[in-house]
């Protein structure tokens, strides 16, 4: 009885992906400061604003796709999917598994976009001192790093709308890059959720 409830908690709050995204989470953080870091101090200033301008857009646009895969439904992709569109049955992976891809994408790559543009933004700042030799970067380092909070936040604002309003297009297109990537590399970056779910009650069938 107590190792039913065990792994009834478990499954109810999807205690291995929230364990396995913490790890990841943590291993990708590190490795993107390190080369972001060391790639924006070897770099011009311009170049430097460039990356931080890329790092901001990376973060907007992995937070629309989230958006996008929790506001869409699997109705118009089933309908694709009887016409033979391949694209569909990844589609439709995409928006069964919408609380992990969203919290991949909203928090995962959401916060490092976030934590990493503050990391490069200060590199920038300190340039520009050392270049212009200005005395005191106080005022220089709240205008940048409130134009990196403005940027991302308006970003993201106009990101939600066009999310809810295009989210079964963002979607098929999403699907249309993970399918090609399955085929190419032979990844199943999703799980099969329908299967998994039938599984599970196959095994409470033979357990009653």
């Amino acid at each position: 009885m107590g190792k039913k409830e065990d792994d009834s908690f478990s499954d109810k709050h999807n205690m291995r992906w929230v364990i396995v995204i913490t790890i990841w989470t943590f291993i990708m953080a590190i490795i993107f400061n390190i080369i972001t870091e060391s790639l924006v101090q070897n770099l011009d200033i311009f170049l430097a604003f460039i990356i931080l301008i890329i790092i901001i857009l990376i973060g907007i646009f992995f937070d629309i796709i989230g958006i996008a895969v929790t506001t869409a439904e699997e109705k118009p992709f089933h309908a694709m999917a009887a016409n033979k569109v391949e694209e569909a049955k990844y589609a439709i992976k995409l928006v069964r598994n919408a609380g992990q891809v969203s919290n991949f994408c909203n928090d995962v790559i959401g916060d490092i976009s976030g934590i990493i543009s503050g990391a490069v933004g200060t590199t920038v700042i300190y340039k520009l001192i050392s270049i212009y030799d200005i005395k005191n970067g106080s005022v220089l380092s709240i205008i940048i790093t409130s134009l990196i909070a403005s940027f991302t936040v308006g970003g993201k604002a106009f990101g939600k709308s066009v999310a809810i309003l295009y989210s079964e297009k963002i979607i098929f297109q999403t699907a249309k890059l993970l399918n090609f990537i399955g085929k190419k590399f032979g990844l199943d970056i999703l799980p099969d959720k329908k299967k998994k779910n039938n599984k599970n009650n196959n095994d409470d069938k033979i357990n009653i």
